[in-house]
Parts: C-alpha cells; sequence; structure tokens
C-alpha cells in the first residue's frame, strides 16, 4: 500500500469529526472513506468504488495511514478507543457493522498532542476522557456537553440562541448538563428530525414548537416515545414569550442614539415579531433580524425577572429530562 500521510489539519479534523454529535456510521465511515480517497496513493479508489468494500477492510485501510501519518511511534494504547465505543453504543442505536467501524486502533492519544490553543468542545471532551475520571462529573466540572444526555429539537435560531442562556440564569447550565440543542429550520423539519433520531437516539428528545404547529405535533405523536415529550407554545413564536420588560431594554439599549420606545409600543395586539418588525422599520436603522434580535436580548438577560413563566416550565422539564436519564445510567 502507497500513501500520502495526513497533514497535522487532516489529522485534527478526523479526530473532530469521529466526535461530533452526529450518527456513528455516519461519521465514521465520512472519515475513513475521505482518507482513503484523499491520501490513499495504491491501490487507488475513487469514492464509489469504496460502496463496494467492506467496513471491516475501509476501517483497516484508514487506521493504517492515520497511525503511520503520526510523526512519532503509535502508544498503542486503546483506553480512548474503547471508551468512545462505550460512549457511541449509549448513545446512539449502532449494529454489528458499525461496531466493526468503533472496533479501531487509530491512535488518539497520539493526535491529540497535535492540538494547539482553543480546541472544539467535542476535542476538549476528548482530551479529557485520558484522566481516569467519571465522565458525568468531568462535564459538570468542565461544562463539556460531552456525554450528551438531553436532546431539544427546536424550529429556529431564536430559541437556540435564548434558551441556555435563560437556562442559565435559572441555574440550568446546559453544557454542565449534557444538553444539546439542534434547530431543525422550520415546524416540518422539527419532524423529520424527530423521526430520523428517535429510531437512532437512546438519549430523550425534548421537542419544542410554535403553537401553530398543531399537525405537526400530532405527526410527533404518532411515534412518540415514552421517553420523550412535546411542547407546543402557549402564544404565537418563541418572541412572543419573551417578557415586555425585556423586550423594552433590548430595544432602548439597541437604539440609545436614535430613538427609544415605551412599554405601550409592544402592547399592541399582534404577534411580537410583527410589531418588532414595524418598531424596527420606524426607527429607520435597519431591518428586523430574528438571529440578531435573539443575540441583542442574550446580552439583556440577567436575572429571573427577565424570563416568563413558559419559559420557566421548559427548562425545567429540561432539566428533569437530563437528570433522569443520567440517574438511569448510575
Amino acid at each position: 500500500m502507497k500513501f500520502k500521510p495526513l497533514t497535522e489539519n487532516q489529522t485534527i479534523i478526523s479526530i473532530d469529526r469521529l466526535t461530533r454529535f452526529k450518527s456513528t456510521e455516519e461519521k465514521y465511515l465520512r472519515v475513513f472513506k475521505d482518507i482513503l480517497v484523499s491520501n490513499l496513493i495504491e491501490p487507488k479508489f475513487k469514492k464509489q468504488d469504496l460502496e463496494h468494500l467492506d467496513y471491516r477492510t475501509i476501517r483497516d485501510l484508514a487506521v493504517e495511514i492515520f497511525n503511520k501519518s503520526l510523526k512519532e511511534d503509535n502508544t498503542n494504547d486503546l483506553s480512548l478507543n474503547m471508551k468512545l465505543k462505550a460512549y457511541e453504543n449509549s448513545t446512539f442505536v449502532n449494529d454489528k457493522n458499525v461496531d466493526i467501524l468503533l472496533d479501531n486502533s487509530l491512535d488518539y492519544i497520539s493526535a491529540l498532542k497535535l492540538l494547539k490553543g482553543d480546541k472544539p468542545i467535542n476535542l476538549e471532551w476528548l482530551n479529557s476522557l485520558r484522566e481516569n475520571t467519571d465522565m458525568y462529573r468531568m462535564r459538570e466540572e468542565k461544562g463539556l456537553q460531552y456525554p450528551v444526555s438531553l436532546v431539544v429539537i427546536v424550529e429556529g435560531i431564536t430559541e437556540e440562541i435564548l434558551l441556555p442562556q435563560f437556562s442559565k440564569v435559572l441555574g440550568l447550565d446546559f453544557l454542565a448538563h449534557g444538553i444539546k440543542i439542534l434547530p431543525a429550520g422550520g415546524k416540518n423539519q422539527v419532524v423529520k428530525l424527530y423521526y430520523s433520531l428517535s429510531e437512532e437516539l437512546r438519549l430523550p428528545i425534548f421537542v419544542l414548537l410554535d403553537k401553530d404547529a398543531v399537525e405537526n405535533v400530532n405527526l410527533i405523536n404518532r411515534k412518540l416515545r415514552d421517553e420523550d415529550r412535546v411542547h407546543l407554545l402557549n402564544s404565537g413564536e418563541f418572541e412572543d414569550l419573551l417578557p415586555l420588560n425585556l423586550i423594552l431594554k433590548t430595544i432602548n439599549s439597541h437604539l440609545k442614539n436614535f430613538a427609544s420606545i415605551s412599554i405601550k409600543d409592544l402592547e399592541k395586539d399582534e404577534p411580537m415579531v410583527k410589531i418588532l418588525e414595524e418598531i424596527f422599520k420606524c426607527c429607520g436603522i435597519h431591518e428586523f433580524k430574528k438571529a440578531e434580535f435573539a443575540h441583542l436580548v442574550q446580552n439583556q438577560i440577567k436575572s429571573t425577572a427577565d424570563i416568563s413563566e413558559e419559559i420557566s416550565c421548559i427548562i425545567k422539564s429540561l432539566q428533569e429530562m437530563s437528570e433522569k436519564h443520567d440517574k438511569s445510567l448510575i
């Protein structure tokens, strides 16, 4: 076999992708196949050729290239490999073929020595696994998010940005408690994502949907697992759950050099997004954008007074579900 060694950057990218929160089979096959297509010189494979190779051959060729690309002698320490296999199988529903991919001898310990400076959270976690300590205690102490204990599916970016901040004020740190939030990009996509994850995951799933998604909730309920929950907002969209005083101080802080508004400007019988669009348009600064506004709100959340009752109830449910899952593993 002839091959071109992986660069340091390729090595880091490989272990980063292998430890992300994605389907085990999908990420391992992607990384191993990318190594073969990019670095194997002889025999030479195209992507379509790899579809005819068995998992063991793909694994062995990729692992050999990976390990021989490292500048120092391999450690032969497979403790991280065994921990990763145990974690992947406790998180995802994997079959015997996927176990073949997980039963690899990748030299993670030598590869981790290449990491410098700030690292993605999954690589921080991987690095911390070398310590002989309890993963859940270590996650809480270092805010590593991994191992993930609960998946939260939301419609859009507003929830993704604000839920973790509201939770932190209430004493629930998403990273410390292993809560992973996934924006689906719309209510129909929420259903598709739930259907997929409910078959792939061994973890509980919390689904959050806007008030107009009744039909989507009914679709989810057809396949809802006992450990999962669906929450339909009591009114409108997530922006409608924000306390008016929080919205008021956010806008006035942002527009302080141009204009200011009063609470009366927000007390209209209209969806909050429409009200905000009108305010931003009248001020003549720029168009209202949900993501940008969510970041502005995020910076203004200081105390429980900035959190509505429904948001508090949602966060309480998340805490109960994540803690229940963790206790079930003890």
